[in-house]
């Protein structure tokens, strides 16, 4: 996997571009299969993956042949767990915003983006002032002029960053440690590309695959949108996830927050795979514990702390649910 290393200044040199490598997969990979992959992991959302307004034309106006044969949902939906798809895909992005200025796919659309940013604000600023919600009321922040303050000793890490769009996002409510990873090259060259378009130049963003990850600093805060979903749709899955919970567990200083918005599992899934995790962790270090004769360890699990209850719900055999979730776990 890519180590870490900071991108060149220069935003739009895409000809010195890599383009994927691992064409087992990413030659496979059409883009109206790419368009389906996409359609199939966003449709969950009610925001749905947002584009900008030209390009949702052009994509209206292009032609489709209704012969064309069907491709199967659930095979190219595990295409996005492939980094091949994803060099791919920013590949086409990068060059998209280099020829034509498109800031791309917002995933989960812009409104999510939003409700997130804000929602994790007002949350880092109650535990800032020793206000840690109840879980029965939502996080609720009065603004004042301490805020900005208080965020700007918050160090925040955005794991699958993407195109960097949610970092913007966090600046814009005040967080100033602003740094996105992402294990595509090209995704990185994008944010960057976008951050300094947009007037961020000061949000750092890495080359860095979360799951083999080489940061050795630890952060307060770490957002994952979408991140999770990728990984638990490759064909091992569910190994993958459960070394994304080693990995994110380091990556989150004690006593720090993970916020973690996924469409493809509910609150209370999220909820019972960290405390798998949490299971699995005192397990291991009570048995090391054990070999090396200690009293005590010092291994860090999560807390569950609070999600966010605003987004559009629905009701299905008798259960409410909601399309999106994103939740609060905080490292003890």
């Amino acid at each position: 996997m890519a180590g870490i290393h900071f991108q060149p200044e220069k935003d739009c040199d895409v000809s010195h571009q890599p383009r994927a490598v691992a064409v087992s997969v990413a030659d496979m990979v059409s883009d109206d299969d790419r368009s389906t992959a996409a359609e199939s992991w966003s449709i969950k959302s009610d925001c749905g993956s947002t584009l900008d307004d030209e390009q949702n034309h052009a994509a209206a106006a292009s032609d489709y042949s209704s012969d064309k044969d069907e491709t199967d949902a659930e095979a190219v939906s595990s295409m996005l767990g492939f980094q091949s798809y994803w060099d791919s895909a920013y590949t086409d992005e990068l060059t998209n915003f280099c020829e034509h200025g498109h800031t791309g796919e917002v995933w989960f659309g812009v409104n999510v983006m939003e409700v997130v940013a804000s929602w994790t604000k007002a949350l880092c600023i109650d535990i800032s002032q020793g206000r840690i919600p109840n879980h029965v009321e939502d996080v609720k922040a009065v603004p004042s002029e301490l805020d900005d303050n208080l965020l700007s000793c918050w160090s925040v890490l955005d794991i699958g960053t993407g195109n960097g769009l949610l970092l913007q996002e966090l600046a814009k409510q005040g967080f100033s440690d602003l740094t996105g990873t992402d294990y595509s090259e090209q995704a990185i060259s994008l944010a960057q590309s976008l951050a300094n378009r947009d007037g961020f130049p000061n949000i750092k963003f890495l080359v860095d695959d979360v799951l083999e990850t080489t940061l050795e600093q630890e952060f307060q805060l770490v957002m994952d949108k979408g991140t999770l979903d990728a990984i638990g749709l490759h064909p091992d899955g569910p190994v993958k996830r459960m070394l994304y919970w080693d990995s994110v567990s380091k990556l989150v200083a004690p006593g720090g927050i993970l916020v973690i918005t996924s469409c493809n599992n509910t609150k209370d899934e999220l909820v019972q795979e960290v405390e798998n995790f949490n299971q699995r962790k005192l397990a291991a270090s009570l048995e090391l514990v054990a070999a090396k004769n200690e009293e005590s360890c010092s291994d860090h699990v999560f807390q569950y702390v609070n999600h966010v209850r605003t987004y559009p719900t629905f009701t299905f055999g008798g259960s409410v649910g909601s399309r999106v979730a994103t939740v609060a776990f905080r490292q003890k």
